[in-house]
């Protein structure tokens, strides 16, 4: 696990490699496993508290995923050809460090007035998958998986908050830390018709893991947060990815005969990133964009973590080193703690 300072030099280190991009303003593998905070009322706040990445060589406890919405005017070829709008979610290859094509077409338009719609709709969106336990839901899910180490998909507003106080000289321990940490408290309200999150905060107390959750890392283990940022395009794939962008802007049908095998438009085994409504929006906004250089009406992204094409296989729980103590026994928290402690030392 990564040290305070070592957290703040690596976020220090990524703020100077970002670079200005011009005007600019996600079920879970099947396993259940991501908490749809989104689904709190407004007025009301969730408490999670967040683990560590099981990979060693992650010094922060976040990964960063990164994708691209291609709009098309429908699907053409295979068993479902329409003519109705479709969406596809394809990865954007600059989280893994690679060139993307489609950040490099569209880096250009944010220059002409007239393409800046049009760079703002195949922009990127954003998100950052967490891990830990839901201290308290505002809700009461109808299907709560066993393993109670969720995944928490969590937006840039949220994701900037936490930024911030971790760069905070007076935040002494990292809130992940098992004695020392602290909660976070995801607060809902709005802002015109959409939801805002602005107002989330950590707990002004730090808590010690209990003895439960204790047992549930020692159980279950931690997910690889990577895992989930979906599978890494090879050049081939790359290639697929700038082809269906140019026939995206193009106008034209998705091409199932061509792109299939690797992508599907929602609709077809469902293997997209969003819900009917907003495809409906992105379709919408691109037609608005090419008939009138408009700028297209702000929806409210959902972060819920749906499977892709591209999307590894959910890693199955760990199994047990031991058994949970029952009720009375005589281990306790610091023996588990120890335990923990010792077995991420020999890793």
């Amino acid at each position: 696990m990564a040290t305070k300072e070592q957290l703040m030099a690596a976020l220090a280190a990524q703020k100077e490699k970002s670079q200005p991009r011009g005007n600019t303003q996600n079920k879970s593998g099947g396993d259940n496993a991501s908490y749809p905070f989104w689904n709190i009322d407004v007025g009301t706040s969730s408490t999670v508290r967040f683990l560590p990445d099981k990979d060693p060589n992650n010094t922060f406890f976040w990964v960063k995923r990164e994708v691209i919405r291609l709009p098309f005017d429908g699907v053409e070829g295979g068993d479902y050809p329409t003519s109705k709008q479709v969406s596809v979610t394809v990865p954007c290859v600059d989280m893994w460090g690679d060139a993307c094509p489609i950040m490099a077409a569209t880096r250009p338009w944010w220059k002409d007035s007239e393409k800046e719609a049009l760079a703002r709709l195949y922009w990127k969106k954003k998100s950052y998958i967490f891990q830990g336990f839901v201290v308290a839901s505002a809700f009461s899910e109808d299907n709560q998986p066993e393993n109670p180490i969720r995944r928490f998909v969590i937006n840039p507003s949220i994701f900037e908050i936490i930024e911030k106080s971790l760069m905070d000289p007076e935040m002494e321990d990292l809130p992940i830390d098992y004695v020392n940490g602290v909660d976070f408290r995801i607060h809902k309200t709005k802002k015109g018709d959409y939801s805002n999150y602005s107002t989330s905060d950590w707990s002004r107390k730090t808590r010690s893991l209990s003895e439960t959750e204790l047992l549930s890392v020692e159980q279950y283990g931690l997910w690889n947060l990577s895992d989930y940022q979906g599978k890494r395009p090879d050049a081939t794939e790359t290639d697929m990815i700038k082809a269906m962008f140019e026939d995206s802007v193009a106008g034209r049908p998705f091409d199932m005969e061509s792109y299939g095998k690797y992508y599907r438009p929602y609709g077809n085994n469902n293997n997209n990133d969003e819900s009917v409504s907003q495809v409906n929006a992105v379709a919408a906004r691109q037609a608005a964009t090419k008939a009138a250089a408009l700028a297209p009406t702000p929806v409210e992204e959902s972060y819920e973590e749906k499977p892709h094409a591209t999307e590894r296989t959910a890693p199955a729980a760990e199994p047990a080193t031991s058994a949970p103590a029952a009720s009375g026994g005589s281990t306790n928290a610091q023996e588990i703690l120890e335990r923990i402690k010792n077995r991420t030392m020999q890793r």
